[in-house]
């Protein structure tokens, strides 16, 4: 597979709550993405700019999603791009409901109304071994100051009920989480605040991102551990940086509702293809 040809390279950009993608349809080209590509696409001077890549690919299902980090690393799930990509799909064909696979399994997708986009991200994973942890122990209060929470949502989280989420200093709190020894994969870290019995506020730091205004598994890592830790019933408002999703933990899985926006299309030129590939 070759990204170099005389046409370019066709991309869209999405976002979510400003949870921003870089998003190339496949199904009818593949496309070949080594790690100095999605670097460079990532640069927000020198290339596009996002917070994830995902490509779209013909799939035993309606798509398959592959899901790329500003750093050139692979993510198994991304509940914004996701959302994103089901509203561009659900446009495209008229219909209301997808079934979609990623890293992180079968997913599903529903129209939700008034604009609105929902996504069943599957069960959580709360057993150490499945988010993973490097070590056997207890997920619900992690041995790390603070008690921090671990979930997995086809990738890992860590999350810490403070006080005052807007108190936290994100950027040096989250990369010092970020690597913490007990994620072998790392972990994406959340700072949450306590609303109300149905309402939470919180801050992410996206694991080879950096700070993010939104993220999609963050949020619905948080409302599972907020549940876990009595914290709140169910069904939860979750206001973020960029804006509010709604998320409810059911028996099928972890609904996930919120706006999308598809920003412009474009075309990378064969000549930065040739210069980074």
């Amino acid at each position: 597979m070759d990204t170099r040809t005389d046409m370019g390279l066709p991309f869209m950009k999405m976002h979510g709550l400003g949870n921003d993608f870089v998003v190339i349809d496949a199904r009818a080209r593949a496309v070949d993405l080594p790690a100095a590509l999605v670097v460079a696409l990532g640069d927000r001077r020198r290339g596009i700019g996002f917070d994830q890549l995902a490509v779209i690919s013909e799939g035993p299902a309606d798509a398959h999603l592959t899901f790329y980090n500003a750093d050139g690393t692979t993510s198994a799930a991304c509940g914004n791009a996701t959302r994103c990509i089901a509203r561009y799909l659900m446009d495209e064909s008229g219909r209301d409901r997808l079934h979609l696979t990623t890293g992180r399994g079968d997913l599903f997708a529903a129209d939700a109304g008034e604009g609105l986009t929902s996504v069943n991200m599957g069960p959580p994973q709360i057993q150490w071994d499945e988010i993973p942890l490097a070590e056997a122990m207890e997920t619900l209060e992690l041995p790390i100051e603070g008690a921090p929470t671990a979930t997995g949502m086809g990738n890992p989280h860590c999350t810490f009920f403070v006080e005052d989420a807007e108190a936290v200093p994100l950027e040096q709190f989250g990369a010092r989480y970020e690597h913490h020894p007990l994620f072998p994969e790392r972990t994406n870290v959340q700072v949450a605040s306590v609303i109300g019995p149905d309402h939470l506020r919180m801050r992410v730091w996206e694991r080879g991102v950096g700070v993010t205004l939104a993220s999609g598994s963050s949020s619905c890592a948080t409302a599972v551990a907020a549940v876990r830790r009595g914290l709140t019933g169910r069904d939860v408002r979750i206001d973020l940086d960029g804006g509010t999703l709604h998320v409810a933990w059911r028996e099928d899985g972890v609904w996930m509702t919120g706006p999308t926006a598809h920003v412009f299309n474009g075309v990378l030129t064969a000549d930065f293809l040739e210069s980074v590939t």
